[in-house]
């Protein structure tokens, strides 16, 4: 896979970017991303059975491993990037105290992406995800042999050859494997009937044992004290909560090993650890010693084959194990039919089936109503063109007819939801329209949502881009990694996009508001070179220089000139610019968050009204308490080796808060005043509906009342908007429609899902109702 500039290839019917393939990642042997890539596609299909089901951790040295003089910066990776290709599959994990989205790796295409990244490292725990992501209980136990100082691989064998007598005792066979670091690992197939707990407690009785039969050669303890001159059997690896390198594996280390499962008689040979390229020798001349210890990854269509006789109905019934489509594009098919209980089925294509659902009231055409969605079996990718009748008898009897095909995209793929936007037949039932549709796992039950569109893109050539959002965090989740941390601005986010013409502003659903901040764009124009997009902030800062959002919602939507013009005196604003997405007019959006600030930075905005505040250079803690002095809302945290994700929230950023804040949708008020209101009443959308989570009656000035009351007073209507709205609140309720978005602070949640002591921040115009989303359950 010799490669010698960037391009996009097709690996296993996947499309994926390569970059950078020249960039050495192990100096001292001269090994290259292309060669890693192309080891990895090599070593596939022995090393995804031992990855198969098993949440994915990776180690990367995006920059290569260094030298022992120089080691290369490196960092752990628990959660799957929003950057990450789609079809990749992704699982949610709840630890104790917080949860991660990993990766579960099961093509060659998933391994190719992981090299792409400089993912050298891939690190699995001793137990696998069922089909909808829930862990099961550990189906391996091993056992770490990692000898201390003044100990080598030789003492490493001696303690296997001892460990192997031990588990064979209690009826285990172990396979060994050299780690590619200093010592061995030895791997046992366990049943699945006990849990990670009991293994792990298993383990250190066999540890605690072969110390006390080799109290001169093993040591138990973790303590680095009593490790010297002895090998350590360190059980610990079997916690739930611990991973182990992957068989197959490359090692971070200053030449590129392997972890490679080795046969018992090699073990009293003249055993050291191997490279890469001895290992893709020893595969081309004999199988994976380790095999036995995989579990078979099951045929997908098994299911469908046993529910169907290939000799009396017409379905295609194929013999072989699917395949990835060796194609670019996915493609859907939509069928309706008319069995015992007429519905439709709705099928994507992924990882050579059709993953299906039956539709028993059709396709919702209405985002305001959802369908229910029954998971079926996954059927043959030939089903996609099935039309005709499977006769009476057979399973699914009935007349099936093409309601609709074509080709998907899928923006989120996870065992609890999938969003995918289908491209259609022009004569088909979607009508030649793209539609987007969530399907959504509540409980057992699934259910099938029509998206509603966000708003229409701008003209091209002014280049919006829509901006990556950060995703709600504490500093318990700024851990690994290199950060950057930026002030959370109390204002509005906006996009400036400057071409030969003029500069535009835009709002983060993509409406232009150049209107509303004129002098922010015709600076813009004077100081930005043409071809440029930049991303920040538009703020209003009060007398003590502090930015008030307060004082900003009276610029917001204001679009008259002669209002605008009166308003520019009292009420100033200023654009902070915190990153570059376009500079002369090629897309930055693939460089890595040090790249676009070292550009922005380059740009030297030196316009009054446009600033570039500078990136804070200490700890988390003193970035927090920096912006507590300055009485700013909170920091941002920024992974510095992070691409630019557009219209994506990603954990790559992280938004810190002083206090909670909580967007919301106004769908009604209680009496107050004779021409106002006491209280706002408030929700958040949600599957079903605008779910209700409270009343807001505090923080409101008069003029903020005067306004929300027109506003409301002009949307009034009779019914409820709330699916969910409490008998005592709708007592005297007056219903308005839900367009208002406003923002509160709040001092927590109850455990009914409703708001304790929210207080009104504001209208926020920037937002519409379908921006909304519960930011935080703290």
């Amino acid at each position: 896979m010799a490669m010698s500039s960037a391009q996009t290839v097709t690996i296993d019917g996947r499309l994926l970017r390569l970059t950078h393939p020249d960039k050495v990642l192990y100096p001292a042997t001269g090994t290259t991303k292309a060669e890693v890539i192309d080891y990895l596609v090599q070593v596939a299909p022995v090393m995804l059975p031992h990855l198969s089901g098993r949440p994915v951790t990776r180690k990367r040295w995006v920059n290569g491993v260094g030298t022992s003089d120089a080691p290369g910066d490196v960092f752990f990776e628990k959660n799957l990037p929003d950057s990450a290709p789609s079809w990749i599959r992704r699982v949610t994990v709840q630890h104790r105290s917080h949860r991660n989205v990993y990766p579960v790796f099961a093509s060659v295409a998933d391994l190719a992406w992981a090299g792409q990244v400089a993912a050298l490292e891939l690190h699995v725990p001793q137990w696998r995800v069922d089909d909808l992501g829930e862990s099961l209980r550990p189906d391996r136990l091993v056992l770490d042999l990692d000898p201390g100082p003044g100990a080598g691989l030789a003492e490493a064998v001696e303690v296997a050859h001892a460990a192997r007598e031990l588990l064979a005792d209690v009826g285990l066979e172990a396979v060994p494997v050299t780690s590619g670091s200093k010592g061995l690992h030895l791997y046992c197939s366990v049943d699945g009937s006990r849990d990670a707990e009991y293994l792990s407690s298993f383990a250190k009785q066999l540890a605690v044992a072969l110390e006390e039969a080799h109290p001169d050669l093993v040591v138990s303890s973790m303590a680095k004290a009593k490790r010297g001159g002895k090998v350590l059997v360190d059980w610990s690896q079997n916690n739930g909560n611990k991973t182990t390198i992957c068989p197959y594996s490359l090692r971070g280390r200053e030449h590129p090993t392997v972890a490679v499962p080795r046969s018992w008689d090699e073990l009293d040979g003249d055993l050291r650890q191997l490279e890469y390229g001895e290992v893709l020798e020893r595969l081309r001349d004999s199988g994976d010693p380790m095999a036995g210890l995989a579990p078979q990854t099951p045929d997908r269509l098994d299911t469908y084959r046993s529910m169907r006789d290939a000799s009396a109905t017409p379905e295609p019934v194929p013999s072989e194990r699917p395949r990835p489509h060796e194609s670019d594009e996915l493609r859907f098919v939509i069928q309706e039919h008319a069995a015992r209980r007429r519905h439709w089925d709705f099928r994507l294509e992924r990882d050579g089936v059709l993953v299906s659902w039956a539709l028993p009231k059709g396709v919702p055409d209405d985002p305001s109503r959802n369908h229910l969605a029954v998971p079926t079996e996954d059927h043959p990718l030939e089903y996609a063109s099935f039309h005709g009748d499977i006769p009476k008898g057979q399973y699914g009897a009935g007349h099936v007819d093409i309601w609709d095909s074509g080709t998907y995209t899928a923006s989120k793929w996870r065992d609890d939801e999938v969003i995918a936007t289908l491209h259609g037949s022009d004569n088909g039932g979607l009508g030649g329209v793209a539609r987007t549709f969530a399907l959504i796992r509540t409980g057992e039950n699934w259910l099938i949502h029509l998206m509603k569109d966000q708003c229409s893109d701008p003209p091209a050539d002014i280049g919006f881009v829509r901006p990556m959002l950060a995703t709600l965090a504490d500093a318990r989740d700024v851990r690994e990694g290199r950060w950057a941390f930026e002030m959370k601005w109390d204002g509005v986010r906006a996009v400036i996009a400057v071409d030969e013409e003029r500069a535009r502003i835009f709002s983060r659903a993509g409406r232009d508001v150049t209107a509303s901040y004129p002098e922010v764009a015709e600076a813009a124009r004077e100081s930005i070179a043409p071809g440029t997009v930049i991303d920040g902030e538009i703020v209003a800062l009060d007398a003590q220089a502090i930015p008030s959002f307060g004082l900003l919602q009276r610029r917001m939507g204001v679009e008259k000139a002669r209002e605008v013009q009166a308003l520019i005196d009292e009420v100033p604003v200023t654009y902070l610019a915190f990153d570059l997405l376009v500079g002369d007019g090629r897309s930055l959006q693939d460089s890595t968050y040090d790249e676009r600030r070292r550009a922005l930075r380059d740009l030297d905005l030196g316009a009054e009204i446009l600033v570039t505040p500078e990136a804070f250079t200490g700890s988390l803690e003193d970035a927090i308490a920096a912006s507590r002095r300055s009485k700013l809302e909170g920091v941002v945290a920024k992974r510095r080796d992070s691409r630019y994700v557009a219209g994506e929230r990603s954990p790559a950023w992280l938004k810190i808060k002083h206090q909670h804040a909580q967007s919301v949708v106004v769908g009604g008020w209680r009496p107050g005043a004779p021409k106002g209101f006491g209280s706002l009443l408030v929700g958040i959308p949600g599957p079903d509906g605008l779910r209700y989570i409270g009343r807001v009656g505090t923080g409101f000035s008069d003029r903020q009342r005067a306004e929300l009351s027109a506003i409301l007073r002009r949307g009034r209507r009779v019914t409820p908007p709330f699916v969910d709205v409490p008998a005592d609140v709708a007592t005297d309720a007056i219903w308005t429609s839900p367009s208002v978005v406003g923002e509160v602070v709040y001092a927590g949640w109850t455990g009914s899902g409703i708001l304790r002591h929210a207080v009104w921040r504001g209208i926020r115009k920037d937002l519409g109702p379908d921006d909304v989303h519960i930011e935080s359950k703290e």
